[in-house]
């Protein structure tokens, strides 16, 4: 059975590509798509900057045809501006729109925005409300357990947002208190999909980070498919290694140094098509040590790459990684 937002048909159990601040920019989403996944997120905007104008929140709405399908993320804590947000974001033409109720950083959630609506029920279903009622894209909601430990309550977050008339949730199974550590508990995801209730896709997200876990988990929590974030970071081949495993049960080949190479230059290449020269060359530095992660004494590549100032600079030691790892492991 095909899983459907909307009138988006995502295939059979969809991998999709969290929206990551700093990291879901399109060249990171270009590679992502290469590598298998079937829906990506814009990392997410915030709904003030989209009305004042911000340069900063306005490049973030750059979308283009080969990411399709693909939902613009929106946060704020102002309800008429998340209204404003969403039809300045509906002109982008995204697939659908999505709502973040789950970041748990402080600059976010101590403003009243993310995570930090999961402490007031009725103010998040009506801004969902007049979210869905500004745009006719489809509208989607990502969100975590709850605020902490004593109100996990995404239950009725759960069955109140799809009567109001989301198409799909998102769970990130950590609480906001939570932030990122300790191990993400699928098993409230599993008892929302199980609701007789729920009628619409259920996603879970935190800590797929193999193609084991995703097929154990996935057999184990029924979600109808699975959001992937930071496992994907400097690995988009994730996606691929997932979803090879789930047809044949066997591991992928990782990917050998040349396509490491090969993909990173892919992505550095669309961060100066995107960004600029001077900034494209900047912001990949922070990409190096994760496509390489595990390479034996790359430590001085590595110092040579976040230093490298040209684009031929960066190339060149790129091949040279190449050349060197290539006869080492020949």
């Amino acid at each position: 059975m095909s899983v459907q937002i909307g009138n988006i048909d995502l295939g059979e159990f969809p991998l999709l590509l969290a929206p990551m601040e700093d990291v879901s920019d399109p060249p990171f989403r270009y590679v992502c798509k290469k590598n298998g996944a079937d829906m990506m997120y814009t990392e997410f905007i915030s709904s003030e900057g989209l009305i004042r104008d911000a340069a900063k929140s306005r490049k973030k709405l750059d979308i283009f045809e080969y990411e399709r399908p693909i939902g613009i993320q929106i946060f704020g804590s102002d309800i008429e501006h998340m209204r404003e947000a969403t039809e300045i974001a509906t002109l982008a033409n995204p697939d659908l729109m999505d709502i973040n109720y789950g970041c748990p950083v402080k600059q976010v959630a101590c403003r009243g925005a993310g995570a930090s609506l999961l402490q007031d029920i009725d103010r998040m279903v009506a801004m969902t409300k007049a979210v869905i009622e500004a745009t006719h894209l489809p509208v989607t909601v990502k969100t975590r357990l709850g605020w902490d430990d004593n109100t996990k309550n995404v239950y009725e977050v759960a069955e109140r947002l799809q009567d109001i008339g989301i198409k799909a949730l998102t769970i990130h199974g950590r609480t906001r208190s939570q932030m990122y550590k300790g191990v993400a508990d699928w098993t409230l995801i599993r008892d929302i999909k199980k609701n007789p209730r729920i009628k619409i896709p259920i996603f879970g997200n935190g800590d797929i980070d193999s193609p084991e876990k995703a097929a154990n988990w996935r057999m184990e929590y029924g979600v109808d498919g699975m959001m992937i974030g930071r496992a994907a970071i400097g690995y988009p081949w994730i996606f691929r290694e997932i979803k090879h495993y789930f047809k044949t049960g066997e591991f992928l080949e990782k990917p050998t140094i040349a396509e490491r190479v090969e993909v990173c230059k892919t992505h550095l290449e669309k961060s100066i098509e995107w960004k600029g020269l001077r900034t494209g060359i900047f912001e990949m530095r922070r990409h190096y040590s994760n496509y390489f992660k595990g390479v034996e004494n790359f430590k001085e590549h590595r110092m040579r790459l976040v230093t490298a100032g040209t684009i031929e600079e960066v190339m060149e030691i790129l091949d040279q990684v190449n050349e060197k790892y290539a006869i080492e492991m020949a």
